[in-house]
């Protein structure tokens, strides 16, 4: 006659099919249970609880963990020459491997609360509500803090003219001059052709598109001052964390709050891209930019930035991958990985005079050698919702300590739905509706 073990004697029944054969998964070690006691009734769910509470279920090997992980992963290469005292001197930046890339590690013991570094932006891509403002004259077009509007200070875009009108306005005369890194190749007045660009990035509310625009002027412009300037702000960037557009949409999350550019949206952002920096629809705008990119662009850097494939859509991917998280490109801050629970964090401080800038601050005592981390994920999300996210990005699984801590609780914590399905599945098993 069928009846369900007592709870000890099952688990030592289990313990002993474990010894015999530690290799045999959860649905193995079931099977081997029913055939040597064929009276018992036990679900394959009830084996897997006990299993796991005894801490005989398999860990996963590198080789069948990686089948379930994306086969490819975000690149990136240590940027030679990099200055990183001109921010601070108690980081230190170091390559771990191929697959976690490089990172920033503590120089020197840093105490909890400390400012490690201030960063002003490479380029700023910021939040829409932001942009608005910017659009409207209302915030600074270089540092984006909100203008005083009746103070001496602001200096209006000196292209614009009531007939070709720029609607930026800067804080000061510094911004002003800093602006012309990037602004003239996106100035309405000067370089009109970028404007159909920068409203389909707004209309899709596409940053990183925005982003890659801010940086694809960064660089032409570098090109027109020297070649040094290039080689500087083509080896920072080149050196950013990437993955193509394409491996990226692979992998995404996909959200319906937040839906991803499909393959022609890609297309018809080219399309634009191309006639805002290269290609120009009018003769007119053309004249234009040809009155601003005077210098030719080396062969191999203008491939990187306007072929489609290895060009365009890997340009997107990097600026999705190292945008902090209102919109700029920090050069040392996109060095660090990611914790979900990161012992350093990212503020904007300075609101009044450099809203841009950011503060990185040490959330707990740093010892020197130990990495500096943030997170990439809202951290009061739960542990499955983290790992798709950073799944979602490519980033694989996320072995911080936290997660290896969550991931046993998880394992560990048998859901009261669960408990019922084997309840009934054990009383269906013994009245032979099973």
């Amino acid at each position: 006659m069928s009846f369900t073990p007592q709870e000890d004697e099952l688990t030592q029944a289990l313990i002993d099919l474990k010894a015999k054969d530690p290799q045999l998964g959860i649905s193995k070690v079931h099977a081997v249970l029913l055939k040597n006691y064929p009276d018992w009734i036990v679900s394959e769910k009830r084996t897997r609880k006990i299993l796991q509470n005894q801490g005989l279920t398999l860990t996963p090997t590198l080789s069948q963990s990686s089948a379930i992980e994306p086969p490819m992963y975000p690149s990136s290469r240590v940027i030679e020459g990099l200055d990183i005292y001109q921010w601070t001197t108690k980081v230190a930046v170091k390559y771990f491997n191929k697959k976690k890339g490089k990172g920033l590690v503590a120089a020197s013991n840093i105490e909890e609360g400390e400012t490690i570094w201030r960063e002003d932006p490479f380029i700023i891509a910021p939040e829409w509500e932001i942009f608005d403002l910017q659009m409207s004259s209302t915030a600074c077009g270089y540092c984006t803090t909100p203008l005083v509007l009746d103070s001496p200070l602001i200096n209006a875009c000196p292209a614009s003219s009531p007939s070709s009108f720029c609607p930026a306005r800067f804080c000061n005369r510094l911004c002003l001059a800093r602006s012309a890194k990037c602004h003239p190749l996106l100035c309405p007045a000067q370089n009109p052709a970028s404007a159909p660009l920068i409203k389909f990035a707004k209309d899709a509310q596409w940053m990183a598109l925005h982003a890659l625009a801010q940086c694809t002027s960064r660089i032409l412009l570098s090109n027109q001052h020297s070649d040094s300037a290039l080689q500087t702000d083509w080896d920072i960037v080149s050196g950013m964390a990437e993955l193509g557009l394409e491996d990226r949409f692979k992998y995404s999350f996909k959200s319906a709050s937040n839906p991803e550019p499909d393959r022609g949206t890609w297309k018809k952002a080219y399309t634009l891209y191309l006639q805002a920096f290269k290609e120009p629809k009018t003769a007119q705008d053309q004249k234009k930019l040809a009155r601003i990119l005077k210098k030719p662009f080396p062969e191999n850097v203008d491939r990187e930035l306007f072929d489609y494939d290895t060009g365009f859509l890997r340009g997107l991917g990097r600026m999705s991958l190292n945008l902090e998280a209102h919109g700029g490109l920090y050069t040392l801050h996109a060095h660090l990985n990611h914790s979900c629970d990161p012992n350093v964090s990212v503020r904007h401080l300075d609101q009044r005079n450099a809203l841009s800038r950011i503060s990185v601050i040490a959330k707990r005592p740093v010892k020197a050698g130990e990495e500096l981390l943030i997170t990439y994920v809202n951290p009061k999300l739960g542990y499955k919702a983290r790992q798709d996210e950073l799944r979602g990005w490519g980033f694989g699984a996320c072995a911080c300590s936290r997660c290896v801590e969550e991931a046993k609780m998880v394992s560990q914590a048998p859901a009261v739905a669960d408990e019922l399905d084997d309840l009934a599945d054990e009383l269906k098993a013994g009245l032979g509706v099973m």
